[in-house]
């Protein structure tokens, strides 16, 4: 945990920013697997986690405005749990470690909520995405599940101050990334023909818990970089394969940290595998050196589509105009998703509170149609203090070219006979992260290698 002051102190700035009513803010609980004292590993909310701070299930904490109280509603272990636990610190002593001085028991939480409704004041909670918690606050409010509507003004409070990052969590974001960064440098040493894509998740997970860390969310691993979320590992490594490696770590504290590279399977990538890797590398670097305050991400991430455009023109998959191009959408018959996303205590940050207010605002709302920036999680301007991942990619998808082959769309920007020849490519993705400063952007975590010759260099002695 962090200092108490630091919990107490962002609640003061919530409570301030809310102005009125009473916040409940639920913790997780341990979900079963298959029975119920058969769990899958504890997470805690991520909101919870940045006002309280509290790693234990089957809590929740009140921010009671008008009161001016602070309450951790939860059970102590009793002598049946004790007996399959031992001693534990108990919830009074972590409640204190997080500035809260006042605990009840779990069952009071509804009483206490039941009689700030009677009084008519506002109760503000967050989207639940957890079905336990669903069911828990239509019990606790007496709503029908349709009838849960989150607090609008809880939200855009929540996602103002966690998108601002606190040096002490910028400290925890680049341990992330310093973990994150050998397990991709390990994937890269000891990956060779014949293995497993599971053996190489298996290898950087063993990794990151040797240093006690988990992953941030579940890795992409594989021979299909094409498949944008593709957890099928059973594929075997072979010469010509290029491996696509999107995994990062996440700290005990709950941070995560987000990287990609591509790398080929033999010692050096072949000549198109280079010459496509190099045009998603200038894509990387225009893009991130548009970084800075007040410029709208949405620009970068069309300036990335129209470096794509250039670079694929190049090497003869695409043709005329680059600007109407983008225009007209044809980069997404190689780029189809975002350039990027914020990044903090969720990988995705805050992605349970909406991307409406976490990337856009009301004046620029997302657009929720057009394939491609339907995609783009990010398109408001940067502010100092944002951490976010810069990921721009070729896909070559052979069901998608076979649609839009079939469609005419986009002839006159598509070579499609020459896309033909590369239909089996696969994919690659180059990603970092950054954080936003008052000049411009600053790379967190350790400079992990990307150019073409410096990953050769590394295959080239592994294989040796």
């Amino acid at each position: 945990m962090f200092s108490s002051s630091t919990y107490q102190n962002r609640r003061t700035q919530l409570k301030n920013e809310v102005s009125h009513g009473v916040i409940v803010l639920l913790g997780n609980i341990e979900n079963p697997i298959n029975f119920e004292h058969n769990t899958y590993p504890f997470r805690q909310d991520s909101s919870f986690l940045y006002y309280f701070g509290i790693q234990a299930p089957f809590i929740a904490g009140i921010i009671d405005i008008d009161e001016n109280r602070e309450i951790i509603f939860g059970d102590e272990l009793d002598m049946d749990a004790l007996v399959w636990t031992g001693r534990q610190e108990t919830l009074k002593e972590k409640s204190l470690k997080a500035g809260v001085s006042e605990t009840m028991p779990f069952k009071e939480l509804e009483n206490y909520l039941q009689k700030a409704k009677f009084n008519n004041r506002p109760i503000h909670f967050l989207p639940p995405y957890q079905s336990y918690n669903k069911i828990l606050l239509s019990r606790l409010l007496d709503r029908h599940l349709d009838e849960l509507l989150p607090s609008e003004k809880l939200i855009k409070a929540v996602v103002k101050q966690r998108s601002i990052k606190e040096p002490q969590e910028i400290q925890q974001i680049e341990e992330a990334l310093r973990v994150s960064t050998e397990m991709h440098l390990l994937a890269m040493k000891i990956a060779k023909p014949g293995m497993k894509e599971y053996e190489l998740v298996n290898a950087i997970q063993k990794y990151a818990a040797d240093q006690n860390f988990t992953f941030a969310y579940p890795p992409i691993v594989t021979v299909h970089g094409e498949i944008l979320h593709n957890q099928y590992r059973e594929n075997s490594f072979k010469n010509g394969d290029l491996i696509l490696n999107d995994s990062g770590a996440e700290t005990p504290m709950g941070y995560a940290g987000d990287l990609t590279r591509t790398f080929p399977v033999s010692a050096t990538f072949t000549e198109r595998q280079k010459d496509l890797y190099n045009v998603v590398l200038r894509s990387f670097t225009d893009a991130r050196d548009m970084m800075k305050p007040g410029v709208k991400f949405k620009d970068i991430h069309l300036k990335a589509a129209k470096t794509l455009v250039e670079g694929l023109t190049a090497v003869g998959l695409m043709k005329g105009n680059a600007e109407d191009a983008v225009a007209n959408h044809a980069h997404t018959m190689f780029f189809q998703c975002g350039l990027g996303h914020m990044m903090g205590l969720d990988v995705h940050d805050m992605e349970d509170l909406g991307e409406q207010y976490v990337g856009y605002t009301e004046r620029e709302p997302k657009d929720k149609n057009t394939f491609g920036l339907k995609s783009l999680r990010l398109g408001k301007e940067l502010e100092a203090g944002f951490v976010l991942t810069v990921e721009p990619g070729i896909y070559i998808i052979p069901d998608l070219i076979d649609m839009w082959k079939a469609e005419k769309r986009n002839h006159e920007f598509i070579n499609y006979d020459l896309l033909e020849d590369y239909r089996n490519f696969s994919g690659i993705r180059i990603e970092d992260n950054f954080l936003i400063e008052e000049n411009g952007y600053r790379l967190l975590g350790p400079d992990l290698v990307k150019t073409v010759e410096e990953i050769e260099e590394i295959r080239k002695q592994s294989l040796n």
